[in-house]
């Protein structure tokens, strides 16, 4: 069911944080030859490690394409509570082209459908055809059995967006104003927009994201709510790395934020790796691009984050870089057992999936509890 009279705001629906209890969470198996290098064997391994570590206190739905649904099966076949589903996609990120779920008072959900166009369209967009991602927010309420608003021809990406459950939407500029979007609309048409399908009041704007992050920058990999009133935001002490001004503007921003209930923002650094996350030769033989898709480049500084982490029902699944970044690695996840307790932190070696673009975050879309519904 589609509804194209009200908007969620209207029907008295929105989105809740992603720390809020989950029924379950949406992902899709990699296969994709110019994000995944060869063949995306190590991709897949990272995969099912992250699957293995969110199907300890929620469901999981794998969707997969008929050339790999065989192999996505073979590989979750041990892991309770994994459903694999047939369904064709452009690439694997979830929390881009899956639908946004919401929650009303009464224990209902519904979701939305947003408008995708590869992070920027004919403009900048990373691969020339998308519309196998673009269709699957439909495919998949469809499967589920959600309703879904229709918020199409708005283009937005699940990873540009951060809810705290309580009206507050956290965004960065540097990506929702981006000219491959929505140029028609201003930015108070955008804010509106937010507002109206994620049943929000007040949008928090944050200059700019991870440095070098392809998407324009999602909130998702540089500020994230741990709950409603309190941000974790990616942070360097070094001040010749150029991430160091990016999130000293944003933190000078973040520190004069108030939120929909008036509350100024607790804000906690999460450091980034100390050494940078880069493509290497070996890597770049694996790839195999497509005519209009973006390439890598051997040396190419990729967009590593701990920000990019999953909160499961029972844990944060975080992602962890190795090597040269082990410190870094234990660093983060000695933060966020302090800042999340009750929940274990369970680190991923996640460097075969930052190598697509994304991370953990990036690949995962939560499906929540309606209110008053517990797992």
């Amino acid at each position: 069911m589609e509804n194209r009279l009200n908007t969620p705001l209207h029907d008295g629906f929105y989105m809740p944080g992603e720390f809020e209890p989950h029924e379950g969470c949406i992902l899709i198996w990699p296969k994709r030859p110019g994000s995944w290098p060869f063949g995306a064997r190590a991709a897949r391994r990272a995969f099912v490690q992250v699957i293995r570590c969110i199907a300890e206190s929620e469901k999981v739905y794998v969707a997969a394409g008929k050339s790999c649904i065989g192999d996505a099966r073979e590989a979750l076949k041990d892991i309770p509570g994994v459903t694999v589903f047939s369904a064709e996609t452009d690439d694997a990120w979830a929390r881009d082209i899956a639908p946004t779920f919401l929650v009303n008072g009464k224990g209902e959900r519904r979701c939305v459908n947003w408008e995708f166009n590869a992070w920027g369209g004919t403009y900048n967009g990373l691969y020339p055809s998308w519309e196998k991602d673009n269709a699957f927010a439909k495919i998949f309420a469809n499967f589920y059995g959600a309703p879904c608003y229709d918020a199409a021809p708005f283009v937005l990406e699940g990873g540009s967006i951060h809810c705290d459950g309580e009206g507050t939407v956290l965004a960065t500029e540097a990506c929702l104003l981006s000219h491959g979007r929505n140029p028609e609309l201003s930015k108070e048409e955008i804010e509106g927009r937010l507002l109206e399908y994620l049943g929000a009041k007040k949008v928090l704007w944050i200059p700019r994201g991870i440095y070098g992050d392809e998407t324009d920058e999602h909130v998702d990999n540089v500020c994230a709510f741990l709950k409603p009133g309190e941000v974790v935001l990616a942070w360097t002490d070094n001040k010749n790395d150029p991430q160091y001004e990016l999130s000293s503007e944003s933190l000078r921003v973040l520190e004069q934020l108030r939120d929909a209930k008036g509350r100024k923002l607790t804000v906690h650094k999460l450091p980034i790796p100390d050494v940078p996350v880069k493509v290497t030769q070996e890597d770049l033989k694996g790839y195999v691009f497509e005519p209009g898709e973006d390439v890598r480049e051997a040396g190419e500084r990729l967009a590593a984050s701990y920000v990019n982490f999953y909160f499961s029902n029972g844990a944060v699944i975080l992602p962890a870089f190795g090597g040269e970044n082990e410190d870094s690695d234990r660093r983060a996840a000695e933060i966020l057992h302090r800042l999340c307790p009750g929940r274990k932190v369970m680190s991923v070696f996640a460097r075969d999936i930052l190598l697509g673009g994304g991370n953990i975050h990036c690949i995962t879309q939560q499906i929540p509890w309606g209110k008053g519904r517990l797992p």
